[in-house]
């Protein structure tokens, strides 16, 4: 049995994970990347407003930043796919570096800011499918699980420091956050370029058909799948409760009696920093406290514990309260998005997994995005809480649902078990064809294996 598919007698440690050192290259990537993106949108959210004092554009500069993963995000992921990885990284990095120096320029108008915020974040779709794939390739079996909890229990501790280093900073100078932010992206292509090791792209070119064609092939791998299908299901639907607190944070803070000013700041920070801090919390408890298959076993009880954490709601407790629920749902999350996540990257073909990522990460914005919308219109109309209650009521038998359709063990370990089966036979074709030698000379040179 394979080191996949065989359920070790104890987790993997942080240790052995940060023993790797690509993965220590990858994940120091990752932190200033993300820290990056995050300071980005708390600097130009602060600048378009002290440009236009336009509470709607400085909005407008913050919601850009969703959209290239909604109108292209599987589209650019499939193109990671066809280059290197490393080089995918480096270039998104450098192209990110370049295009947030050109946004620290004075005097752009608001428009110039909004369309350069739009091709900063173009980037992210490509590079992080292209980090995303990678992964399997440095750590495996139940180190694996353990990096991936480390990468979002990170990701939402980089939400976090990036949202407060970037206002704290673009309280004096906007500009200033944004030429730090430059740098991190620089450090971060230094990092890659000198901590990955090269490796030739995941798509062959005798596999390459039509960009589309190859971006609807990833959407037929994911809901084509049976596994991967329940997988997208579990994940997207929970998606659409745990973000709700955060989303009507500032709308709940208004509502408490009394809290204006510092007060109603204070409860909206409160809020919306309990989801990712409980994310946190969970993700590095699950992660490294419970064995493997405890934690398969957890998935379908921590996805409706995410909707029914926010259940009492409805009975319209005080903020700090709010804000336990709001941990707890996040906590729950944690607790399956990580062993989801492996399982799906594990059942998955190699030359998929950047098309896959994309699949998955479209997904979750456009639940995310749908959830908040959704909730806010309501909010218009009936209080939040009731708003929230309800809404999670509703998200219990949805996950109910979902999880009476979750796979078994051994429908698990047979799908990745095939997928190992098909990596394999597709190396063993690589190595045949006349250009294999090549491309190896090539990328162990450091260069693109493809001219060679």
């Amino acid at each position: 049995m394979s080191d996949a598919t065989q359920t070790p007698a104890g987790p993997a440690t942080f240790r052995e994970v940060f023993a790797e050192s690509e993965y220590r290259a990858l994940y120091a990537a990752n932190v200033l990347s993300w820290t990056g993106d995050y300071i980005t949108k708390a600097a130009v959210t602060v600048l378009v407003y002290q440009q236009t004092e336009s509470v709607g554009l400085s909005a407008a500069a913050f919601a850009v930043s969703f959209l290239p993963w909604l109108v292209g995000g599987p589209l650019l992921t499939a193109l990671a796919e066809r280059h290197a990885y490393r080089t995918v990284m480096v270039i998104c990095d450098l192209a990110r570096m370049t295009l947030v120096a050109t946004l620290a320029w004075p005097g752009l108008p608001a428009h110039t800011i909004l369309f350069l915020v739009f091709l900063i974040t173009l980037a992210n779709p490509p590079s992080q499918a292209a980090k995303s794939a990678l992964l399997p390739h440095i750590l495996t079996g139940d180190r694996l699980v353990v990096g991936l909890s480390l990468n979002i229990s990170t990701g939402q501790a980089a939400q976090i420091v990036g949202y407060v280093a970037g206002a704290a900073i673009a309280a004096g100078s906007p500009r200033a956050a944004l030429l730090f932010n430059a740098g991190a992206f620089a450090l971060s292509a230094l990092i890659v370029r000198t901590g990955i090791r090269p490796r030739p792209p995941a798509a062959r070119k005798d596999h390459r058909t039509h960009l589309l064609r190859e971006t609807a092939d990833g959407f037929q791998v994911v809901f084509g799948t049976p596994v991967l299908r329940a997988i997208a299901i579990l994940v997207f639907s929970s998606m659409l409760f745990a973000i709700v607190p955060e989303g009507l944070a500032a709308g709940w803070a208004a509502e408490q009696e009394g809290a204006e000013g510092a007060r109603r700041g204070f409860t909206q920070a409160m809020i919306m920093s309990a989801s990712p801090l409980g994310f946190i919390f969970g993700s590095l408890v699950v992660g490294r406290a419970l064995r493997p298959d405890v934690r398969r076993a957890l998935i379908r009880p921590f996805a409706v514990l995410a909707p029914l954490a926010l259940v009492p709601a409805l009975l319209d407790p005080p903020p700090i309260v709010v804000a336990l629920l709001a941990a707890a749902s996040g906590f729950a999350v944690a607790g399956l998005m990580p062993v989801a996540n492996g399982l799906f990257v594990q059942a998955l073909p190699n030359e998929f997994r950047a098309r896959a990522f994309g699949v998955m990460a479209t997904g979750v914005q456009v639940m995310q995005g749908v959830a908040v919308l959704a909730t806010g219109i309501l909010a218009d109309r009936y209080s939040i809480p009731t708003v929230v209650g309800v809404w999670s009521i509703a998200g219990v038998l949805l996950m109910v649902t979902a999880a009476m359709q979750w796979p078994s063990a051994d429908r698990f370990n047979s799908a990745i078990a095939a997928a190992q089966e098909h990596n394999r036979q597709a190396e063993l074709a690589n190595a045949q064809r006349p250009e294999a030698v090549r491309e190896a000379a090539g990328a162990e040179a450091g260069g693109d294996p493809r001219a060679a």
